[in-house]
């Protein structure tokens, strides 16, 4: 008896909980639907009429799509009707007409749709596979439902390449499943043009951030936006005042924007000037590489997708100062530790052992990543690739950085004593091997600057000495050879073969490890200057040999011309010194003459001159004052220093 007592009543047991379950789900979906209701109202009348008239239907397709795909699906949306063709147009088929009332009746649905995760397919074959599905299911319950599935990097991309149509069309959307995506865009869409409205000028870029674009997004995420706004030609305010005075003015126009669409996630707006944006970059703050990184620009007048190129091409890079700045930071830090509270203690360990470690990294020439991203970064590079750190000192890392989110998000209420004297122990000799790890890769990069240095300084001499027809010079040879060619006869300063030989000298010192940090600073400064002047000296020395190409004549009416002849073409202005000159080239035959003459541009001229070889030798042929004569007439006349 007491055996099936305890079965009845585990029976009812589960029987409760399996209700209590239920229930809750129930109130989520509940809670779910008067959301989506509460977008609903926002919409113009004839929108909510037509979701009422096929609200039924809608919700059995979003069943079954749901049960299929919930786990990549971010947004199901209700588009507005497509808009009919104009009335003045030529009377249309009969199938032309069956086909427009088709397009009527059609209920064309947004399907959005994560693709961070997918790995095994392209974005491409993704999308025409998942259409397929979707369209088969879309059948199944009305012919007239129109899926249209749009992948988020999809999207992304056309806010890349400055196309924002499918913005404004989820902005006028209908919701009828949101994970948080759909939400965010309408509201930032709506908040965009309010800003864009009344302060288009100074807009620069309009940036969506933080999880959202991460896809990471839940319901509840807060909707990052970034607002970059020009001052550089502010006159009548301080720039402390401007930022100041727009950025309450448009925090002001978030709020409106939530009241208008009826979205209830908090929407974060950072407001930046211009200067402050790119002051933060140059000190390689790490905020501003994760946004240049992962933000998407809803608006850009070519400000941001020109730096986010960049950072991804490695382009921008931290300076010296930044790098040091990010080392020094650690050690201030860790003398404030010990006269702080215990919990602000914890956050200043926190910063204390992270700047350092991103500091290696920009050192090594990785972008500063965000903080809950440099602990992988530090194994992968440090640890697993380069094999210079020890896996312990990434875990005693991880282990503070753990600590520190569990107290931002109060998964732990305190922090001991002992607690607080244990990371602070482990970030001193954390702080010590990073030091040390610094030294490490000082050493890899002063001998890459000085291999580089060396074999750089070599290259340009060499291109110097073919300026002067000296051509194949071995390395032992190199500097003997530069003093005779160019030093000597006066056409170099005598300072700079001083400068290869220092050069010379600082690889083999290197090589034999004679050379000390001091010395390979001098050498960069002094091969910097060394290179500079040597490159100026080689342009100017190509624009003297191509002016030996040029054949100015006159003609007509006190009219000017010139023809550049490069090699087996020619280029021939007319009307030169005007501003609409007419530019045309031809090809040289064996003979000197001119045939299959074109038309062409200034443009092409340039790149003409910009990639052609100096010439060895100059000869004008009689037969090309045939082809002058024929071009600009039988008056026409060589003209010499005009």
């Amino acid at each position: 008896m007491p055996k099936k007592v305890n079965e009845q009543a585990k029976s009812k047991t589960d029987s409760n909980a399996e209700k209590e379950k239920s229930s809750e789900k129930s109130e989520e979906e509940e809670k779910e639907a008067s959301e989506i209701e509460a977008l609903t109202a926002k919409l113009p009348k004839e929108a909510q009429q037509k979701l009422m008239e096929i609200k039924e239907k809608l919700e059995k397709f979003q069943k079954k799509l749901l049960d299929k795909f919930k786990e990549y699906i971010v947004g199901i949306a209700l588009l507005p009707p497509e808009k009919p063709g104009k009335e003045h147009e030529k009377e249309d088929s009969e199938e032309k007409k069956e086909e427009k009332e088709g397009n009527k009746n059609k209920i064309n649905v947004l399907i959005l749709v994560d693709d961070s995760d997918s790995k095994k397919m392209s974005k491409d074959e993704l999308s025409t596979k998942l259409t397929a599905i979707i369209e088969s299911i879309a059948k199944e319950v009305d012919e007239n439902l129109s899926p249209k599935v749009l992948i988020l990097s999809e999207l992304w991309q056309s806010c890349y390449d400055g196309k924002y149509d499918i913005l404004n069309m989820i902005a006028i959307s209908a919701p009828l499943y949101d994970n948080g995506m759909l939400s965010a865009i309408k509201i930032a869409e709506v908040h965009k043009s309010m800003v864009i409205k009344k302060f288009e000028k100074y807009i620069v870029s309009y940036v969506l951030a933080g999880s959202l674009v991460k896809g990471k997004a839940t319901k509840t995420s807060d909707i990052d936006v970034w607002i970059v706004v020009d001052d550089t030609d502010v006159k009548r305010m301080t720039r402390a005042e401007l930022k100041d005075k727009l950025r309450a003015i448009i925090i002001t126009m978030g709020i409106e924007a939530g009241e208008l669409t009826g979205i209830k996630n908090k929407l974060n707006v950072q407001v930046y000037i211009l200067t402050d944006f790119w002051e933060s970059l140059k000190e390689a703050n790490p905020i501003i590489f994760t946004l240049l990184r992962d933000g998407v620009p809803l608006y850009d007048r070519g400000i941001f997708m020109p730096w986010k190129q960049l950072l991804q091409m490695g382009r921008i890079k931290p300076s010296q100062e930044a790098i040091d700045m990010f080392m020094s930071a650690g050690e201030q830090m860790l003398q404030r530790v010990e006269y702080k509270l215990k919990e602000i203690g914890t956050e200043d360990i926190y910063y204390a052992i992270l700047t350092p470690s991103q500091a290696a990294l920009m050192l090594y020439g990785v972008p500063p990543p965000d903080p809950r991203e440099t602990v992988e970064v530090m194994r992968d590079v440090f640890v697993k690739k380069q094999k210079l750190l020890e896996e312990k000192y990434v875990d005693i890392l991880e282990s503070i950085v753990k600590m520190r989110k569990d107290l931002e998000h109060g998964t732990k209420k305190e922090v001991s004593g002992k607690e607080i004297d244990t990371m602070l122990k482990d970030a001193q000799e954390y702080l010590k091997r990073i030091q040390r790890l610094f030294t490490q890769i000082q050493k890899i990069k002063e001998e890459e600057d000085m291999v580089h240095i060396y074999d750089s300084a070599l290259t340009i001499v060499r291109d110097v000495l073919k300026t002067e027809r000296v051509e194949h010079v071995e390395d032992s040879d190199i500097v003997e050879q530069f003093n005779k060619t160019v030093i000597c006869k006066g056409i170099i300063p005598a300072k700079f073969l001083r400068t290869l030989k220092e050069i010379m000298k600082a690889k083999q010192d290197y090589d034999e490890k004679k050379l000390g940090k001091a010395e390979i600073q001098k050498i960069k400064s002094e091969f910097s200057e060394f290179v500079k002047y040597l490159i100026e000296y080689m342009q100017r020395k190509h624009v003297e040999e191509l002016e030996k190409l040029r054949i100015r004549v006159k003609y007509g009416e006190d009219k000017y011309g010139e023809v550049m002849i490069l090699e087996n073409q020619a280029f021939i202005i007319h009307n030169l010194g005007e501003e609409n000159k007419k530019v045309s080239k031809a090809e040289l035959d064996k003979d000197g003459l001119f045939v299959n003459i074109v038309d062409s541009s200034v443009d092409e001229l340039e790149n003409a001159l910009a990639k052609a070889k100096t010439p060895s030798k100059i000869s004008l042929k009689e037969k090309i004052f045939e082809n002058l004569k024929k071009i600009f007439g039988k008056d026409v006349e060589i003209v010499i220093n005009i």
